[in-house]
């Protein structure tokens, strides 16, 4: 149907409003909407495709302490809750379709506050693309905590830079999903109160040089405080107790282990010490994963795993750390260098029956054809030839945001740096929390990368010579 019939008249009016659609700008609220309807199915492709929602290591652990009120130190229970009552227990597409709903509002209000004029045709065409670019839909429609990492930065820029153009209603909302993001993860929530003290700092210096935007802090805040509320509830509802977290002396010691710098510890001080660990000490697994999880190399499971390693765990740390503080600085300058830039999608994403069998034949047992039929359980999931477009395009992408910023602070242009400023921090923060307390995994980064490559699709998006000349053409 041409432009110049629907101009004319000579459509009825029905069809003028398909015909209009491509066109229509998201500042509008049907159309707002409408593209967070038409993105949850984009971002559900990986899933689709597999036959099944994606699945990882930990998803048994926490569909077991959701469904069955087990508590397990190790994993969020305000993502376990969520699962149950997002209606996991009848289905675990019906979490992935919440999941999705949630990326794609906080997409779409993404896209809406910095190109508000952006038509639906091209958002959606910008998300098309970046669930082909990225691993945007593994995550998405994954059932891990990982589809709402890149989501807490996102939602608590909005708030900070964006909150009179969202509005009450959106803003109530993105407060909502920035708490609820941040309390799903233990390093979504460091990130949120990271990013909450960098404002916190970036308003203070606004003081002294007027020319820098002010961030808000008050939305923020309220975020954080909200996600601090549901962590802490969520771990009183399993253990009547108040507490942030258990495991991440653990993780620290294990990733500690890894680099070397728990041995010399053991060494000067056992057995005196009385340490656990004395009795293991000149057989320690190379591999942090390898201490944590497998059982054939490792004693820490059946010594009594996260719920019994955690004070000495804290104990050792601290000698390290007194002892060694340059060694152990190196460390985690080099661990978060290459978390930094270990980008690519698929990791941990391969059958995993092994591994979760035995919880998921307990919790969902009428699930268990479907998953087991799916190409993932299979072992038929192939990424090379993904992250043969993925790497390349989030390392792209971290360029062309250090490019952004450069190019803006060269010209004192401070508003238009504060964007990918302020994404490049997310990325640091992240990379350090996962780094640091982890050491590099592929997934810790790449579940982030979406986020960057939208930021610089909206940048960029009218610079694009064909999408200029249109624009000019239209006005």
């Amino acid at each position: 149907m041409s432009e110049a019939r629907v101009m004319d008249g000579q459509v009825s009016p029905g069809w003028r409003s398909v015909a209009a659609l491509p066109a229509a700008p998201l500042s509008r609220v049907r159309y707002e909407l409408l593209a967070i309807a038409l993105l949850v199915p984009i971002l559900m492709i990986a899933a689709f495709g597999n036959g099944f929602p994606i699945i990882f290591y930990d998803t048994g652990a926490y569909v077991l302490q959701g469904f069955d009120h087990v508590f397990i130190a190790e994993r969020s229970p305000v993502y376990s809750l969520f699962l149950k009552y997002a209606g996991g227990p009848e289905s675990l597409w019906y979490v992935a379709l919440v999941q999705c709903a949630i990326v794609a509002f906080a997409m779409t209000e993404f896209a809406r506050a910095l190109k508000p004029h952006l038509s639906l045709w091209n958002f959606l065409l910008i998300g098309l693309v970046l669930a082909l670019a990225t691993g945007l839909p593994w995550y998405a429609a994954q059932i891990e905590p990982d589809c709402f990492t890149a989501v807490t930065p996102l939602a608590i820029y909005l708030l900070a830079f964006h909150a009179r153009q969202l509005g009450f209603v959106r803003g109530t909302l993105m407060v909502l999903c920035a708490g609820f993001s941040a309390a799903t993860h233990t390093t979504h929530l460091g990130i949120a109160f990271g990013l909450l003290v960098v404002l916190m700092m970036f308003r203070f210096a606004g003081f002294f040089w007027r020319t820098l935007p002010k961030p808000g802090i008050l939305l923020t805040f309220a975020s954080c405080v909200l996600a601090l509320a549901l962590v802490l509830a969520g771990n009183y509802a399993f253990t009547r107790q108040v507490f942030v977290s258990r495991a991440g002396s653990v993780f620290l010691a294990a990733r500690m282990m890894q680099d070397g710098l728990i041995k010399p510890v053991l060494d000067d001080d056992c057995p005196n010490a009385g340490y656990r660990m004395c009795s293991y000490k000149d057989h320690l697994p190379s591999r942090a994963d390898a201490w944590l999880w497998e059982e054939r190399v490792s004693p820490f499971s059946h010594t009594g795993g996260f719920r019994k390693w955690g004070p000495e765990s804290s104990a050792l740390i601290a000698a390290s750390l007194s002892r060694y503080p340059f060694a152990n600085a190196a460390w985690a300058g080099a661990d978060t260098i290459l978390q930094f830039f270990a980008v690519a999608t698929g990791d941990g994403i391969v059958p995993q029956e092994w591994v979760l069998d035995p919880e998921f034949r307990k919790t969902i047992p009428a699930q268990m054809s479907d998953y087991t039929r799916a190409y993932q359980q299979r072992g038929d999931l192939w990424f090379l030839p993904l992250n043969l477009v993925h790497v390349p395009v989030a390392l792209a992408s971290i360029g062309m945001l250090f490019w952004l910023l450069w190019r803006a602070a060269r010209a004192g242009r401070w508003k238009e740096a504060t964007l990918p400023a302020f994404v490049l921090v997310a990325l640091l923060g992240n990379a350090v929390l996962c780094g640091v307390f982890s050491g590099p995994h592929y997934r810790y980064q790449s579940r982030m990368m979406w986020w960057p490559a939208l930021t610089v699709a909206l940048l960029c998006f009218d610079t694009l010579p064909a999408l200029r000349r249109r624009k000019e053409s239209v006005t």
